[in-house]
């Protein structure tokens, strides 16, 4: 088995939130509900493990919708981390705070950074994140950017499990960041944001 280079390691993250079909109901905010995240290594151009973290929204409950949508459940979110304990595991367990790390767009850093400033809870991560679908975008030619599913089917990949369910989506998600690197499309270093 080739050895890991630590500095070749990069978190794929991607999260699911409270949402509903339209407004939010009064006096409830989009929180986390779970957090995917796949480990890969650059240098080997493979995914090495991926995570799943529960988190128990505080202000918030999971809508029908949001159960059609993630597969998530009020029952099973209950059982989850606070985002306080999900952050720390982030930070204790998958070096998020050293790590290069990587999202479908800007949703993810900013519902992290919003939620983090909300509850002041620390930012797990570190300033090096990579907005994938600006690079997959700049690299196809696109005028728009697609969504993590469409873009799954320009490169001629499939979708790997369910999708909106983070521990899949940061799955496909890394698949794509090493399509990019595979076609020498992905970025040397990212130390600010796309």
């Amino acid at each position: 088995m080739d050895s890991i280079r630590p500095e070749c390691l990069i978190n794929v993250v991607d999260v699911e939130a409270t949402c509903w079909p339209g407004s939010r109901p009064p006096g409830e905010v989009s929180e986390i509900i779970e957090v995917g995240l796949t480990v890969i290594d650059l240098a080997a151009g493979r995914r090495l493990a991926r995570h799943r973290i529960v988190v128990k929204p505080a202000r918030s409950r999971v809508s029908a919708f949001c159960t059609e949508l993630t597969g998530l459940t009020q029952d099973e979110v209950d059982q989850g981390l606070t985002f306080a304990e999900a952050c720390r595991l982030l930070a204790a367990e998958h070096s998020a705070g050293t790590r290069p790390w990587v999202s479908w767009g800007d949703y993810d850093r900013n519902q992290f950074t919003r939620q983090c400033q909300d509850t002041r809870t620390p930012y797990p991560f570190g300033r090096r994140h990579t907005n994938a679908k600006a690079v997959f975008t700049q690299a196809y030619g696109l005028r728009k950017r697609p969504g993590m599913a469409q873009a799954l089917e320009i490169a001629g990949r499939p979708l790997e499990g369910r999708h909106h369910r983070g521990e899949d989506d940061a799955w496909n998600i890394a698949g794509l960041v090493l399509h990019l690197s595979e076609r020498g499309d992905w970025p040397a270093t990212a130390e600010n944001p796309v």
